[in-house]
């Protein structure tokens, strides 16, 4: 027997300025899971956040949290955690007197609150004996964003929404406290829902992914699925897969597929292939050798290297064809401007829709 959810969001729709935000978007959320919400700015992510919290309405679509509808229910009474990008500290209040305002609010006694507020600021990595007290005013910004964390948690909230908590920190910062703050919420086993544009800060985070586009979820999925099988040419481009070839012709043969494009033939696996598909992705793995000539004519592009980068730890060589620029990974020493026949892995390509 399946298990309710413990949030389900079914069909919301939202407009703004007389147009379409948020399009028939339904997803659901199981106790302890990390959803990210990814996307362009713009596309309704906040939005959307902001519409489970309370604190604005849909105007078609219903949100259940646990069964029962909130429809009628203010935020205040919803109980979830909510963390802004701007923090929302309160300048006047203490760190202590911060991280308790929430306990405060839903009248815990003094003792619980104190013993709650130390606990809380351990868990985020601040000492309580050296924080408690301290004006927030002079903190870091690693050190605030630990405050506003600790404020979120300590009430103990069955679901936590954050709006690009991360968004104001330089990358560095923001790297360690994603990885820090995922390995929390699975210590605590919290479900959280996760709005951010930025990638990076995504894969970190999430057990899954909901990727929007234009106020529609354009692919759902654990980020290692979505990174591996993108579904279309956006969710591909927005993965930094941007090495794609239009299709000008398709057909299976046998055990194969032959697709036909302006940079020459290539050949796929048919049980992988779909003739309906626009674009040919060839990965950044996708590289095999690269040589002066080669007597095959399937699955290869013939160009020059015009420039080199190093990325994640690795050489991306940007390679210059009749057909446009790829960038591929490549370790090995390359000549700049040299004509090359740079031979593909046929496992490495992949049919992508318009």
């Amino acid at each position: 027997m399946q298990s309710t959810p413990l949030l389900s969001v079914q069909q919301i729709e939202k407009t703004y300025a007389n147009a379409a935000l948020l399009r028939g978007i339904s997803f659901d959320a199981a106790a302890g899971e990390i959803v990210c919400v990814l996307g362009p700015s713009g596309t309704g992510k906040t939005t959307l956040l902001r519409i489970i919290a309370g604190l604005e309405q849909a105007e078609g679509g219903q949100i259940l949290f646990r069964g029962m509808d909130l429809r009628n229910v203010p935020p205040h009474a919803r109980g979830f955690g909510f963390m802004f990008q701007d923090l929302a500290l309160f300048p006047h209040k203490n760190v202590a007197q911060n991280v308790a305002f929430g306990l405060r609010m839903k009248n815990v006694s003094a003792a619980e609150t104190t013993a709650r507020v130390h606990e809380t600021l351990a868990l985020v990595g601040l000492d309580p004996a050296a924080f408690a007290t301290r004006d927030v005013n002079h903190l870091s910004g690693g050190e605030q964003q630990r405050v506003a964390l600790a404020r979120t948690l300590a009430p103990r909230p069955p679901l936590i929404l954050f709006d690009e908590p991360l968004g104001a920190l330089d990358r560095g910062l923001r790297e360690e406290l994603s990885a820090e703050l995922r390995a929390l919420l699975k210590r605590l086993q919290a479900t959280a829902l996760y709005v951010t544009h930025d990638q990076d800060e995504a894969f970190a985070l999430a057990d899954r992914l909901l990727l929007l586009n234009a106020g529609c979820i354009a692919q759902s999925g654990a980020p290692v699925e979505v990174y591996q099988k993108p579904t279309n040419e956006f969710v591909a481009r927005f993965m930094g897969l941007t090495n794609l070839l239009e299709i000008r012709a398709s057909q299976i043969q046998g055990a194969a597929c032959r697709v036909e494009t302006d940079a020459g033939i290539f050949v796929l696996d048919a049980l992988a292939a779909d003739t309906t598909a626009r674009f040919l992705l060839l990965r950044p793995k996708a590289l095999e050798r690269i040589v002066a000539e080669s007597p095959r004519g399937e699955n290869s592009l013939r160009g020059r290297v015009v420039e080199t980068q190093f990325r994640a730890g690795h050489q991306q060589i940007i390679v210059e064809t009749r057909a446009g620029k790829f960038a591929f990974e490549w370790d090995a020493a390359i000549e700049l401007n040299q004509e090359y026949i740079f031979a593909l892995d046929a496992q490495a390509l992949q049919l992508v829709a318009a």
